[in-house]
């Protein structure tokens, strides 16, 4: 593999797309395809691994889409320049919210290819270009673990614990640190996760109920042995959704 070829990974749920653009990118030349995978999810496993300068992503995908995957790649210390490639034209703005370089519609033409690899190029190894706001209802929370990402599924974290700049999630395999603010956290999913104190959201699921312990009130979950407190500031409005789980 030559050192001045561009490194690029292809994400696409279909395998004829992935072999179409694979077959395209070998007759430009200069490229070489280090990795591919057939969702968002399987991408930011595999691409810690194959370190790719530059990744081509479908958006419509299943498990994890094109722009979830994109909100999550944002979190690597350099992470590769972004291209989408996808049948949908609707979603243009959004991609370039995302900080793609560029946004290829199916099929893709030679010559736009061509064009969108030297943007990447242009890109590659660049300063970050800031961080694209999070897609409306993400799938996953995602770490940042010793320069490679782990994805936690949204329906295994049982509470989130802000303490600092930092937020714990404890999840049914364990716990890991985030760096996204609670209140964020909370406004984003506003559905999934109630706030029974200052630092402190749960699970709605996992709430297996609510009790008085030595004058404080307390909530029991599904799934873990620790107990949290309740404030009195939120209490009327956690006692009020407990009766409607």
């Amino acid at each position: 593999m030559s050192a001045a070829n561009l490194k690029v990974m292809i994400v696409d749920d279909e395998p004829l797309a992935r072999e179409r653009l694979a077959q395209m990118l070998s007759d430009i030349g200069d490229v070489d395809v280090v990795a591919t995978a057939p969702n968002g999810k399987e991408a930011l496993t595999v691409i810690a691994e194959s370190r790719p300068e530059v990744v081509l992503m479908d958006i419509r995908m299943p498990v994890m889409d094109g722009m979830e995957a994109a909100h999550h790649l944002r979190l690597l210390d350099d992470s590769p320049t972004l291209i989408f490639c996808t049948a949908y034209d609707q979603h243009a703005l959004e991609a370039f919210e995302a900080n793609a370089v560029d946004y290829l519609v199916k099929p893709v033409r030679m010559e736009r290819l061509r064009e969108a690899l030297e943007k990447a190029r242009r890109f590659s190894g660049s300063e970050p270009r800031g961080t694209p706001p999070a897609p409306d209802q993400r799938t996953h929370l995602c770490a940042r673990i010793r320069g490679n990402l782990e994805l936690i599924p949204l329906d295994s974290v049982i509470f989130l614990h802000a303490e600092h700049k930092y937020v714990t999630v404890v999840h049914t395999e364990g716990e890991v640190l985030i760096e996204e603010p609670l209140k964020s956290l909370e406004q984003e999913f506003t559905d999934t996760f109630l706030r029974i104190h200052r630092n402190a959201l749960v699970a709605m699921s996992a709430i297996a109920g609510l009790e008085r312990d030595e004058g404080r009130m307390i909530i029991r979950l599904h799934g873990t042995d620790r107990t949290l407190e309740v404030s009195r500031r939120n209490l009327p409005a956690v006692r009020k959704t407990i009766k409607h789980l």
